[in-house]
């Protein structure tokens, strides 16, 4: 199999899509607690930003801004699959090959990461992360699913949703410093 070649930029602002191994699952949002203990974990042991995050039933979008001297994301990424993993039980679904590495078998093995490059895909990609629990039927309008960063950006007084994607909702890049998300109550 050939290696997967990141380019990583210290400091540089970055979209993931981190999956469960099953798609069925919802422990994401059923054990969103954990999940949080875990964030909160990296975020203070390794920093980071959060400049927006979704989080659906077996699926994170999000993106991150890594500190100026860092640019170690599979890291962090990595870390917190571990962190959370760590609050669930071993699940019945393992194959062989997961248990000879020792893994749990509850995320996927691999992540979607795509690098930020302007404000235009800081937007694309936000409103990609807002638009999320439409899209997979889990609720009628982005204000309505609770696992989203777009309740903070409504409350530091970001457009309603309705204008996103329209000039007036448009977000500068990098985005502007800010008190971290903490996937959002």
């Amino acid at each position: 199999m050939p290696a997967c070649l990141h380019r990583r930029r210290y400091g540089g602002t970055y979209f993931f899509t981190i999956r469960l191994a099953d798609r069925n699952d919802d422990a994401l949002v059923r054990r969103i607690a954990e999940l949080r203990r875990a964030m909160r974990h990296r975020l203070k042991h390794h920093p980071f930003r959060i400049d927006a995050i979704t989080v659906l039933p077996s699926v994170i979008h999000t993106i991150w801004t890594l500190p100026a001297d860092s640019a170690g994301y599979p890291n962090r990424v990595g870390m917190l699959k571990a962190r959370f993993s760590r609050a669930l039980p071993m699940p019945p679904h393992r194959t062989p090959a997961q248990i000879a590495r020792g893994e749990k078998g509850i995320w996927q093995r691999r992540f979607w990461e795509h690098e930020i490059r302007d404000s235009a895909d800081f937007n694309r990609h936000r409103d990609l992360i807002y638009l999320a629990p439409v899209q997979a039927g889990l609720a009628a309008q982005p204000q309505d699913w609770p696992h989203c960063s777009l309740h903070c950006d409504l409350r530091r007084g970001m457009p309603a949703f309705a204008q996103i994607g329209q000039t007036a909702a448009r977000m500068q890049f990098p985005p502007p410093e800010q008190e971290p998300l903490i996937l959002v109550q």
